[in-house]
């Protein structure tokens, strides 16, 4: 008959995974991944994370940044314990302190990785971790589907004004205090870092909260400072939110699809939100945009916001899927990233 997992296996096993996250901010802090590659006995993982950990050495030597401190904290999300044998879903918030030219800024992200261990003897033995890639995917819901099916993506007019969604949708045209500005409306970038600060590692329940968040973040953000919507009542046109009702999810694509919302961008148009799309990454504003195509096949899969910049002018970007909070623009640390990723760098104007 096999024997249940007893209290001492608990304990042991924790001291394993206590192991890993110390070894894991070593590797952080060091930019070494010889220890932890050692540590676990999975091949592939060990080779993936040498690979992450090189590049961000490097590109680190080329910006002449230097990690000045590393903290990693680890939450468990879930757990199945068998006889011998335990699978873990972690959380790992990372803060790095950073020194370039003498200055210094703190960076954090929240990495999520599924960790199974084993009992070896006396020991607990880390078989098999798998980092959870959630950038890599560029649907946002069940209803990702829909996508593609123009015909249930329409709101009907009989049925529009029946329709309560959830804050915060605005009619820009009934706000009167925005009619003095006859050359447009000024974005506020300050209040879109702002927001974007104060909401990178938790959801605002003022919003829907999608498994991949990263547009519908950027979104509200831009919205935050003062970016007027764009509604149509239609899912595939415009940049709009207005909630849910129902089992109906009333937001244009653009507003919570990465690729939706760089095509928005990337159109012509005389007013409301719109973006130029630049060359190079310094020549961002606060407040500005960075879609990522993590393949170069030509399709978006995940978009970040410009909140703060480095010694050299270089963008830190925030992001949401995984949380990310002052991050440097090309996301070379991440496992997502590829040789063969692409960037759309879009600057927002100063009047909408």
């Amino acid at each position: 008959m096999p024997r249940k997992p007893s209290p001492g296996d608990e304990s042991e096993w924790k001291s394993s995974l206590q192991r890993y996250v110390r070894l894991f901010n070593r590797t952080e802090s060091e930019q070494n991944a010889r220890d932890l590659s050692q540590y676990v006995a999975d091949a592939l993982h060990a080779e993936r994370l040498q690979q992450r950990t090189d590049r961000l050495r490097e590109r680190d030597l080329l910006r002449g940044a230097i990690p000045a401190g590393s903290e990693t904290k680890a939450e468990l999300i879930r757990v199945n314990e068998s006889a011998g044998e335990v699978s873990v879903l972690v959380r790992l918030h990372v803060k790095r302190k950073m020194e370039q030219k003498g200055m210094y800024y703190m960076e954090e992200r929240q990495e999520t990785e599924r960790l199974w261990l084993r009992r070896d003897g006396r020991d607990w033995t880390v078989l098999q971790v798998e980092p959870v890639v959630s950038e890599r995917r560029p649907r946002y819901g069940i209803s990702a589907q829909l996508q593609e099916q123009d015909s249930d993506t329409l709101l009907p007019e009989e049925t529009e004004s029946m329709l309560s969604g959830s804050a915060p949708y605005l009619n820009y045209e009934l706000m009167p205090g925005f009619k003095r500005w006859k050359g447009g409306i000024p974005y506020r970038r300050e209040l879109a870092a702002a927001y974007a600060d104060r909401w990178w590692n938790e959801g605002n329940p003022s919003f829907e909260l999608f498994d991949v968040n990263c547009t519908n973040y950027v979104s509200q953000c831009i919205f935050a400072g003062n970016a007027p919507m764009n509604y149509t009542g239609r899912r595939e046109s415009g940049w709009w939110y207005k909630g849910r009702a129902g089992n109906r999810e009333n937001w244009s694509y653009s507003w919570a699809v990465a690729n939706a919302m760089a095509a928005y961008l990337s159109a012509a148009r005389k007013g409301g939100l719109r973006a130029v799309i630049v060359s190079s990454a310094d020549e961002l504003q606060l407040g500005d945009v960075i879609a990522y195509d993590w393949n170069g096949e030509g399709r978006f899969q995940h978009t970040t916001i410009v909140t703060a910049f480095d010694s050299a002018g270089q963008p830190l970007v925030n992001a949401n899927t995984v949380p990310s909070r002052h991050r440097y623009w090309d996301y070379r640390d991440s496992y997502a990233w590829t040789s063969g990723t692409k960037y759309r760098f879009f600057h927002i104007p100063d009047l909408l």
